[in-house]
């Protein structure tokens, strides 16, 4: 039984040194030193044998299992070894190629105009001021001019809640109050980007909600030609510094006197076109200086202080810019149209 057992010991040698691959090494390893394996029968077969002869072959099989389980394992380490070569060759990259080009989002048309007004503002000396987009009565027109049953509040096409007097701002002017009451006595220069909602119907020019850039100046001795004056400048920084600029006479009831600006057409240049409605000019903000009333709710005494106010609209200046024809583009996420910007 003892030249049984070292004629397996030879085979089993000589079937490691044959093996190649992990799973081959697997099924060599259940053949001979598994619990069903060959040498490991042997061991079990140990009560077999005559009482003396039984110390020496237990002695010389546990030294034959332990020796192939030796070899087993740097057989196993070189095959693993072999294995990992292999598959890293085969998957290797060829860093000389090019990269694989990531598809990444870009900025909405109107968050690069708002960037835009941002830039602009800066440079003239106006600071962001961030108002509320849920909004009071009292703030939103009362403190603006508008007192209860006034007419021009019907223009406003409010979103009533189902808290009294709570609202949805329809404009960013409720900001200017605001920002007077926190700045007080100091003077002021911001801009007040934000959302405004309008229940209005939607169509191609209109929507419930737009974007809205109101700007504010108060101090000292402010006059109505620093507004034009500062008007014109914003124009020839955003539209170029060949822009013709007009100012036409309107009424906001938060400003007195009130005005329209318009600049010559970008797209034809003041000839007429389809986009400025054949005048030769797009209107891009109403303006005005701050009605007494407005100052006076704000903490300022109009007698010593003055103002003015704008209000600009970035998704128009968008559509005016590129000749866009439908508002609603800016809201229904599709791709194609974003995707030009």
């Amino acid at each position: 039984m003892l030249e049984e057992l070292e004629a397996l010991n030879d085979e089993a040698r000589a079937e490691l040194v044959e093996v190649a691959d992990s799973e081959a090494l697997r099924t060599w390893e259940l053949a001979y030193i598994g619990r069903n394996g060959q040498v490991t029968g042997m061991l079990r077969r140990v009560g077999d044998l005559p009482p003396a002869q039984r110390p020496a072959f237990g002695q010389r099989a546990n030294e034959v299992k332990n020796a192939l389980q030796a070899a087993y394992g740097e057989r196993e380490q070189a095959i693993k070894a072999a294995e990992l070569a292999e598959r890293l060759a085969a998957g290797a990259l060829d860093v000389s190629l090019p990269g694989r080009p990531v598809l990444t989002g870009g900025l909405h048309p109107t968050t690069r105009m708002l960037r835009r007004f941002y830039e602009i503002w800066a440079d003239m000396g106006f600071q962001v001021y961030r108002s509320r987009d849920v909004e009071d009565d009292m703030h939103n027109f009362e403190l603006l001019n508008f007192p209860p049953h006034h007419p021009a509040r019907d223009m406003q096409d409010t979103f009533f809640t189902t808290e009294k007097d709570v609202i949805l701002r329809t404009h960013t002017s409720p900001g200017q109050i605001r920002a007077m009451r926190e700045y007080y006595p100091e003077p002021i220069r911001v801009i007040l980007p934000g959302m405004c909602y309008r229940h209005e119907q939607i169509t191609a020019r209109s929507e419930v909600q737009f974007n809205q850039v109101e700007g504010l100046a108060v101090g000292r001795n402010i006059r109505m030609t620093d507004l034009k004056g500062t008007i014109a400048e914003f124009a020839r920084r955003m539209y170029g510094s060949d822009r013709q600029v007009r100012f036409r006479a309107s009424y906001f009831p938060f400003t007195e006197p009130s005005m329209e600006v318009d600049v010559s057409c970008i797209l034809c240049d003041g000839a007429g076109c389809r986009v400025c409605k054949y005048t030769g000019w797009l209107e891009i903000a109403g303006s005005g200086m701050v009605h007494p009333n407005v100052l006076r709710n704000g903490g300022y005494d109009p007698a010593v202080y003055t103002g003015f106010a704008f209000g600009m609209g970035p998704e128009r200046m968008i559509m005016q810019k590129h000749g866009i024809e439908d508002i609603r583009y800016f809201w229904g996420n599709d791709l194609r149209f974003l995707q030009q910007f």
